[in-house]
Parts: structure tokens; sequence; C-alpha cells
């Protein structure tokens, strides 16, 4: 069914040049000379990569319908991912390279999303926010606070993120997936 810019909305997913396309953002603008257009950011979703698009008022497209399927993260053997779908049990295999970069948030057993539209995978989104065990990182010293500049330390699942100075090996940290920065130490 088409879509015209004017139906926009953040999250849909739409056709372009042969392409499937996450809406991420969008502006109708309007000038005081010329004719009205759409600005939008456009998330791939073969591969990820945003960039930005801008089309005439009006313009139609196909309408992608994306469907997100909890699935339940069973283990990897290096290069290939297995996946559970909660509902029907059916057991899922996706490359390393298809997981992208959420496999460094990823525990087993751990609950994920998989988007797929028209019967295709697209790609996996891991929880917002994980709690991971610091496995690695410099030890802290008496009266560090919050507001130094903070350490490297990296986490059972293999990621580097910056923490507080106060952060000790064993600690268990809570990670926002979104941009891998430390939230709390639970």
């Amino acid at each position: 069914m088409p879509v015209s810019t004017a139906q926009f909305k953040t999250g849909m997913a739409i056709q372009h040049d042969g392409k499937r396309w996450i809406i991420v953002d969008f502006q109708h603008v309007k000038p005081g000379k010329g004719p009205a257009f759409v600005r939008t950011k456009l998330k791939n979703l073969e591969d990820g990569r945003i960039v930005d698009y801008t089309f005439r008022s009006g313009e139609k497209f196909d309408d992608v319908r994306v469907e997100r399927r909890a699935m339940q993260y069973l283990y990897n053997d290096g290069d290939t991912y297995y996946l559970m779908d909660n509902s029907s049990y059916e057991q899922i295999e996706m490359s390393a390279d298809f997981v992208g970069d959420g496999k460094q948030w990823l525990k087993e057993n751990d609950e994920v999303e998989v988007l797929t539209a028209d019967g295709d995978y697209l790609g996996v989104d891991p929880p917002m926010f994980v709690e991971l065990e610091v496995t690695e990182t410099e030890p802290g010293f008496k009266g560090d606070t919050v507001n130094s500049g903070g350490k490297p330390a990296t986490l059972e699942t293999g990621a580097t993120i910056n923490v507080p100075m106060f952060v000790n090996i064993g600690d268990v940290l809570r990670i926002d997936t979104r941009d891998g920065r430390y939230v709390t130490r639970v």
C-alpha cells in the first residue's frame, strides 16, 4: 500500500531505491519560496547505515511491514549465533556479521527482538539495558568520585566501556545498549 510523505512517522518502514528503510527522523519544510519538501534520516534495514534524504512533499513510497519477534539468545560458536523463537520454539542461526554491534551486549538466555520484514530477518536488537559483570579494569582508589575522568573496563561479553573510577572487578553494571554508556552499579 503506498504511503505519502504526509503520513511519515518515526519508526515507519518504507521502500526507496529498491531498499527497505526505517524513518529515524523527519521534518516537513515549507520554505517561503518554492515547493514544500520533507527532510528525513533513514536507516537502511539491510546494513544499518543512516543516511539523509530529501523528498518532495506528497511523494509516494511502498510501505514495508516490519515486525518485531521476541526471541531468546541461546549461544554462539564464534561465527554463528543461535536464537530461539519464544512462541514456536523454532531455533534459527544468524551470522555474527548479521547480528552486528548488538552482539557485544548479548549474554546467553537474554531476550532480544529480531526484526523481520516480508519473511526476511533484518537484524537483532539487544535489550535496551543489560546487566553485565566487570571482568577486567584497573583498581579504583579511595576518594575517587563519579566526576573524575573514568577508566576503561572490560565486561563479561568482551565489550569495553568507560566507567567511573570506583568500579572494580566483579561489579555488575547496568549498561545502556543504545550508546554503550555506563548507567549504574547494580
